[in-house]
């Protein structure tokens, strides 16, 4: 969103009026606008930053209310001849103010939670600029252009020469698979793999806790056999980071500006068109039923049209875009809320 965009939203929405800015809050949660560029990104912060003001002040004027109310029945009670006579019992003074100051400490918890999360996700934000720096700096990749830097694949054999650009990350961790890219959104990261497909849900690439996590490979993906489906996850973060914009895809609108998703491997490039989008979950071990997360190939072309028949009855728009046995997809999984273990998912395939 540029600069004269959020204009327009300040001009229609008065941030200085608590329902307009309760109003904007609710669309920005809908994705009613798309706040994926820095200045969005700000803009968003600083509507959520007054909502919580906003809710304090009408917790605080919840409890004054509740003193006026408790007042006037005092002086109620002592115009009735009641002079001296207490309100609340001892007991109930004594529940009444460990209420408040629960309620204190859940405010103040919230306040620091909402400052740790800011904080996270700009420090992932900078990493990412900066990984992203690396890669697209031309005097790295000369200085790196003429190293032999290759990796070992699955079966412990040599792998080809990797792509001058990913040299110099790959020094830096091993664990780097490719890079994913979707034009004009802040979809620009590093790809990592690793056997185990929890540890990148909470470590950047620089292997440091970090809870917005990295893009990573289902570690049942081989991107040099190639596998027929190379499927990658990532968090949906609300600032965001990650996949915290691909439920954009949900509107056709969007997909018709964003049809292309750009993933390199670390040994080759590739761009990708987007298929079906689609919402789906992560069923019991023991369910008889579609699960895209486990379509890494196909062993006939039966198997394979018969998982592009799912994928197309899933998809909530039909894009045009069709594919046979022997195209090479890709999948991209992160976290939906609309019930547990939800999942939004865009499936494209590899055109170039």
């Amino acid at each position: 969103m540029e600069k004269n965009d959020i204009a327009r939203l300040r001009e229609k929405y008065d941030l200085n009026n608590d329902k307009n800015v309760l109003l904007l809050y609710q669309k920005l949660q809908t994705g009613d606008y798309d706040l994926s560029s820095p200045e969005g990104r700000a803009f968003d912060d600083e509507v959520y930053e007054r909502v919580v003001k906003i809710k304090k002040k009408q917790a605080q004027m919840q409890e004054a209310a509740e003193k006026e109310q408790l007042s006037k029945a005092g002086k109620k009670n002592r115009k009735s001849g009641k002079r001296g006579v207490v309100v609340l019992t001892k007991g109930q003074m004594q529940a009444r103010k460990i209420l408040l100051l629960i309620l204190f400490f859940i405010m103040i918890g919230c306040l620091g939670y909402f400052c740790v999360y800011v904080y996270d996700a700009g420090r992932a934000n900078a990493l990412r600029q900066q990984i992203a720096h690396k890669k697209d700096n031309q005097d790295v990749i000369d200085l790196f252009s003429g190293k032999d830097i290759t990796a070992v694949d699955k079966n412990g054999q040599q792998a080809p020469e990797i792509l001058d650009e990913y040299k110099s990350l790959y020094s830096q961790n091993k664990n780097l698979i490719g890079w994913l890219k979707i034009a004009d959104t802040n979809i620009d990261y590093p790809v990592m793999q690793t056997a185990d497909n929890t540890y990148y849900l909470d470590h950047d690439i620089n292997q440091k806790e970090d809870k917005n996590g990295t893009l990573f490979m289902d570690c049942n993906c081989d991107v040099l056999k190639p596998s027929m489906n190379l499927i990658i996850y990532g968090h949906n973060m609300r600032s965001g980071n990650m996949f915290g914009s691909l439920n954009k895809y949900k509107s056709e609108d969007y997909y018709k500006n964003h049809m292309e998703i750009c993933f390199d491997s670390i040994y080759e490039k590739g761009v990708y068109e987007v298929m079906y989008v689609f919402n789906s979950k992560i069923y019991a071990k023991d369910e008889i039923t579609f699960k895209y997360y486990q379509f890494f190939d196909a062993a006939s072309p039966a198997e394979f049209d018969s998982n592009m028949r799912q994928m197309e009855e899933m998809s909530l728009y039909d894009t045009g875009v069709t594919a046979q046995y022997g195209d090479r997809l890709l999948t991209l999984s992160t976290c939906d809320y609309l019930e547990n273990d939800s999942r939004f998912v865009v499936v494209a395939k590899k055109t170039n």
